[in-house]
């Protein structure tokens, strides 16, 4: 978007210096104070959110690490249990038809959802309570009003940290890059929290019990990519539309935490009902339910990026003199820069 003028500006031809009229770049010393103290004070803000959420992280992982020094066969299932969002993570990364993103905001945007998902836990924990009070409606209301927006807003805060702020952020597709990474992040720490916990809780057969909670994350971890990718997918288009950046990004937020807290208010529903039409036994009706809910909201997403590459391709045989033939879908194209 154009950068918006005074009309002292707009009205001179060049030839008068306006600073501090009615345009401003530092030059003074004062000026640079300014400045100093303006980013200070940014930097300073973003030092001490992180600096809160890597605390509690310590603090719940703890019990996470204990565990594993006690049993370290728990730690090959905390892997084993992000090894779907991983792959589903990397075929989104794939996906993208336009530049490779480094792996350094990669790996910075995996580590911030890793610590804002700690934050959402503390939200979580404190409200839900409070949500508890209210008979009937409390449980579907609490996650609506609460989880579904607070984790699908702490993941895309984990893109908005740095990722989006990169040069490397350079096209729409990236945002739902960098917001499957933020959901690989959550889930990491989510399951390893659900799986210490369940194993704690356990009062035989560690390794069954192990067993049993890390198929079950397993499961529930290509959600979360899923959803914050959505969201990441409207981040992007945010950025290359600044006059309407607000609504953008809070249009993605709703979509991602409506489908984030409607698995959650449906998933034990969706797992009974198929069990009682189908006579499937609890635990695969809760897997059928659940990879069949990831695959109508995934393909939500799949279409969007689809198209992305669709339009893309187009504009790659705009600007050329002969056109290459069509590519099949999610086929690596010739053209694609840097890969």
């Amino acid at each position: 978007m154009q950068r918006k003028r005074d009309p002292v500006e707009r009205a001179d031809d060049g030839s008068t210096d306006l600073y501090d009229v009615a345009t401003w770049e530092p030059r003074s010393p004062i000026d640079l104070v300014a400045c100093v103290v303006y980013n200070g004070i940014s930097y300073a803000l973003q030092s001490i959110v992180i600096a809160v959420a890597l605390a509690i992280t310590v603090v719940l992982l703890a019990q996470p690490a204990f565990l594993v020094f006690d049993e370290p066969f728990l730690g090959v299932f905390f892997g084993l249990s992000v090894v779907p969002a991983a792959l589903l993570a990397a075929f989104i990364w794939y996906t993208d038809i336009t530049t490779n993103e480094p792996l350094g905001l990669l790996v910075a945007t995996f580590v911030l959802a890793v610590l804002f998902a700690t934050l959402a836990a503390v939200v979580n924990s404190f409200l839900s309570p409070w949500f508890d009070l209210l008979p009937l409606i409390g449980g579907v209301l609490f996650f609506y009003v609460v989880v579904g927006p607070v984790e699908e807003a702490v993941k895309l805060l984990a893109v908005r940290f740095f990722a989006y702020r990169s040069d490397s952020f350079d096209a729409v597709i990236d945002g739902a890059v960098y917001g499957a990474v933020a959901g690989l992040g959550f889930a990491a720490i989510e399951n390893a929290l659900y799986i210490s916990m369940e194993v704690v809780q356990a009062e035989a057969g560690l390794f069954a019990a192990a067993t049993g909670i890390t198929t079950v994350r397993a499961l529930v971890g290509p959600g979360h990519v899923i959803y914050s990718a959505i969201a990441g997918y409207y981040l992007g288009l945010a950025k290359f539309n600044p006059q309407y950046a607000g609504p953008l990004v809070v249009k993605g937020l709703l979509v991602a935490a409506f489908v984030h807290a409607t698995y959650n208010a449906t998933v034990t529903l969706g797992r009974d009902v198929i069990a009682a039409t189908t006579a499937l036994p609890e635990g695969l009706a809760l897997v059928v339910y659940v990879i069949g809910f990831n695959l109508v909201v995934g393909y939500y997403l799949y279409r969007k990026i689809a198209r992305y590459r669709r339009r893309y391709r187009a504009a790659e045989v705009d600007g050329r003199d002969s056109p290459s033939p069509e590519l099949t879908e999610f086929d690596p194209p010739k053209q694609r820069q840097q890969r």
